[in-house]
């Protein structure tokens, strides 16, 4: 085994938690690296860590280790856990709190309300469950909320609301606070989730109502998010090009601000929408069919490509 190779070995096995990365915590150099800081951050108070950035044979060294192509490598009780993707996954199915066993420092149990309604529908699930059998609260990292029956696990927050007890696992627990949990009847039977952590979603908007809201002078900003080169065979004068000084500009805005995309078709606007409403923003709109719908339904001089 080569120098490199035992130096590597040495920091895998004599750290609990050890994540090679590029930079530290306090500062990541990479979005995959930043992520999953962030996602161990959720669980852990201290970890270990080593900047590949800062050793060129460690950088290389450490794909050879692990048998994987990529960093950030995450390694648990001397075992490779995964890179960026399987980390995130494994934090979303719950996976990952099982993987850092008691290295995992719990959230203070968060503030969960269920009305009498959700409480009356529980209560009847509960009295045809399994002897040991708890309601089980997840939130995904997409803030879909799901319940089930099942066994409480260690690492679980437990919450009690309205005689209900949840378990909670601890990265869901970080999403779930102000949660309010109702059973409604209408349109269809359900429990409704009503959570302020929440993104706002993404809402539709035609070529025709963006129309409407300029020449009514309403206040907005309209953003067209294609190239340059696209903007040059044609454009909406109206929009302005989202480039990186405008995206510095939006992201100093009030999170309330109206904020309606455009491209070509519908599909990266739709993508550069959602991004905005990740940083919080909360009036977010993606025009349907993109310029070429606008050329359509709007003004025919606007030339299709």
């Amino acid at each position: 085994m080569s120098d490199v190779q035992q130096t590597i070995e040495g920091l895998v096995k004599s750290n609990k938690v050890m994540l090679f990365m590029k930079g530290s915590p306090e500062a990541p150099r990479c979005g995959f690296s930043a992520t999953v800081v962030g996602i161990l951050g959720q669980y852990l108070p201290d970890y270990a860590t080593f900047d590949v950035l800062s050793d060129q044979s460690v950088r290389e060294g450490i794909k050879e280790f692990s048998d994987w192509p990529t960093i950030p490598q995450l390694y648990v009780d001397g075992e490779f856990v995964g890179g960026c993707d399987i980390v995130r996954e494994m934090d979303e199915s719950g996976e990952l709190v099982e993987a850092l066993g008691d290295a995992v420092e719990l959230p203070d149990p968060p503030e969960i309300t269920i009305t009498d309604a959700a409480a009356a529908t529980f209560k009847a699930a509960l009295a045809d469950a399994e002897e040991g059998d708890i309601l089980r609260l997840a939130v995904d990292g997409t803030f879909r909320h799901d319940l089930e029956l099942g066994t409480a696990r260690k690492v679980d927050v437990i919450v009690e609301s309205n005689g209900i007890k949840l378990a909670v696992d601890p990265s869901s627990a970080r999403r779930a606070a102000g949660l309010t949990i109702d059973y409604v009847e209408k349109p269809q039977p359900g429990f409704k989730m009503d959570n302020p952590q929440a993104p706002a979603q993404v809402q539709p908007i035609t070529p025709e109502d963006v129309k409407a809201m300029l020449d009514g002078g309403e206040d907005f900003w309209f953003l067209d998010v294609r190239t340059p080169a696209e903007v040059a065979q044609a454009k909406i004068d109206s929009a302005k090009l989202l480039t990186k000084d405008v995206f510095t500009e939006i992201n100093e805005l009030p999170k309330d601000t109206k904020l309606v995309f455009h491209c070509h078709h519908g599909m990266r606007s739709f993508q550069a929408a959602e991004h905005f409403t990740a940083r919080g923003f909360k009036n977010v709109f993606n025009m349907t069919g993109g310029i070429d719908a606008w050329s359509n339904q709007v003004d025919p001089s606007v030339p299709k490509y």
